[in-house]
């Protein structure tokens, strides 16, 4: 299920006093079971990108090919691009509206025309893959939840599609630090058990350094980027020089490198900061 994106572009407004140039010739990779982190400033084209992956927005040029199937040929129906691919929009619990969590997370698979014995095998697979106990919340109203269980109720709705490609969209926007850190959880989870595609888009570079196997970096419509983690977020100073940040922890050993000479840092985590600095103790005793 891997996904060819060539030469594609998309102008919002042409010809109108509003246009706007949103994707200028963008092409990249993302091969079957990696987890993709996508990063860039706000307005940077990355919203955009994603809605072109979900046949939301059809690009003007280029093509997008996901598992063999080229999706902006014309002839593909968009049920059947859904299908496969599933996409989280930022704040999904807002869309969040039947009465019980079940009923919401079932709501997808019932429009799929499914028998009711498999919308409910994948509506209680769903919502225990996110992290949920479904005994205990299949029942409740999906309003009466924290914002971290909404979040990932509404993730549950779009597993319970069985997708291919799983789009987060800043999963963990306005999540307080408990909450953000379970729907990290939550995504690597989803990964070890599905072992699907995953794209997710992030301002916190952390959580990218630590969950990504790609990293595409997005800037004034064109990718800049495109790399591993460890490639990306090496280049300090290009990262800096578009206002991006890094992880804290690369900033942390570049004092260090600045401090101690002959030591240089290919840190882009905690732990294999940890290693580092306890490697570099133990050679100055």
């Amino acid at each position: 299920m891997a996904i060819e994106v060539k030469n594609i572009s998309y102008t919002y407004s042409p010809g109108l006093p509003g246009e706007t140039l949103a994707l200028d010739d963008v092409s990249f990779e993302i091969e079957d079971g990696q987890i993709c982190g996508i990063i860039g400033h706000t307005g940077s084209g990355k919203s955009t990108l994603l809605q072109t992956l979900n046949g939301l927005i059809k690009p003007s040029q280029g093509s997008i090919t996901i598992d063999g199937d080229c999706i902006t040929d014309g002839s593909t129906k968009l049920v059947e691009i859904r299908k496969k691919v599933g996409l989280v929009f930022q704040y999904p619990e807002y869309q969040l509206f039947e009465e019980t969590v079940a009923k919401d997370v079932a709501f997808g698979p019932k429009n799929l025309g499914l028998e009711h014995d498999e919308i409910d095998r994948r509506v209680r697979e769903a919502i225990e893959l996110v992290g949920l106990d479904y005994d205990s919340i299949c029942e409740k109203s999906p309003f009466e939840l924290s914002g971290g269980q909404k979040r990932r109720v509404a993730i549950a709705g779009v597993i319970a599609m069985n997708p291919k490609i799983l789009i987060l969209d800043e999963p963990t926007a306005g999540l307080d630090p408990g909450a953000h850190a379970d729907v990290i959880r939550m995504v690597r989870n989803i990964h070890e058990e599905l072992g699907i595609i995953i794209i997710l888009v992030s301002h916190n570079m952390t959580d990218i350094a630590n969950i990504s196997d790609k990293v595409i970096v997005v800037n004034k419509a064109k990718i800049v980027a495109d790399g591993t983690a460890r490639e990306v977020f090496s280049r300090r100073e290009f990262l800096q020089s578009m206002g991006l940040d890094v992880p804290p922890v690369i900033d942390i050993m570049h004092t260090l490198e600045t401090r101690v000479e002959g030591f240089h840092s290919v840190a882009i985590n905690a732990d294999e900061a940890a290693d580092e600095i306890c490697t570099l103790l133990k050679q100055k005793k």
